[in-house]
């Protein structure tokens, strides 16, 4: 990865500012409001990042030619500390379908606001959300509550896997919608999480 990152050549300007060593951090570019276009970034900024695989599916599509299978794959990224990304990706060799899920989940980082939102606990430290979210894509509805320390993440496995690689430690969850869709589900948490930045907070008035 290290040689990868010394033979690239940034065409994004968010890019240039991270090759020239002005942009240290990620948060940074969020800052600036400069939109992350290129993996290289998410690479040098948030070397430390893993990566887990959410669903799998064999999808069919129908061509002149007949049917065609792909392989269509989820992904969640994150560092377990305040940021995650999700993806999908598609192709007939599962190996791609995997590399193209991780790079898109990587493009879509985003920052995840953490707090003790709730009033059974209020220790003051980021283990839980800072107040209620709600996310929806498709017809599944999630909605993030804050938890008191110990609760632990009352959710889905695959919401679980999403909270994780965000550094939520405790959440309790509420569900609408065809749930078992694993992709919508994933997604669903991810804009929930990513609506923690729609407010400001008291401390921030």
């Amino acid at each position: 990865m290290a040689v990868a990152l010394e033979e690239w050549v940034p065409k994004t300007l968010a890019g240039r500012l991270v090759k020239e060593g002005r942009v240290t951090s990620i948060g940074q570019l969020f800052e600036m409001n400069l939109p992350i276009r290129e993996v290289e970034i998410v690479d040098a900024l948030l070397p430390d990042l893993k990566h887990e695989i959410v669903s799998v599916n064999l999808v069919q599509r129908q061509t002149d030619a007949g049917e065609v299978s792909q392989f269509q794959v989820t992904v969640a990224v994150g560092n377990e500390d305040g940021y995650v990304g999700v993806g999908m990706g598609k192709s007939r060799q599962i190996r791609v379908a995997i590399e193209k899920a991780i790079r898109n989940a990587k493009l879509n980082i985003v920052p995840v606001r953490r707090g003790c939102g709730s009033w059974e606990c209020l220790c003051g430290e980021e283990h839980s959300v800072p107040f209620k979210v709600r996310g929806k894509v498709g017809s599944v509805e999630v909605v993030l509550l804050p938890a008191p320390k110990g609760v632990g993440l009352v959710a889905s496995e695959v919401a679980k896997i999403v909270l994780r690689l965000a550094g939520i430690q405790d959440v309790w969850t509420r569900t609408r919608g065809e749930t078992r869709t694993a992709h919508n589900m994933a997604k669903a948490v991810f804009e929930a999480l990513k609506s923690t930045y729609k407010f400001k907070t008291v401390l921030e008035w």
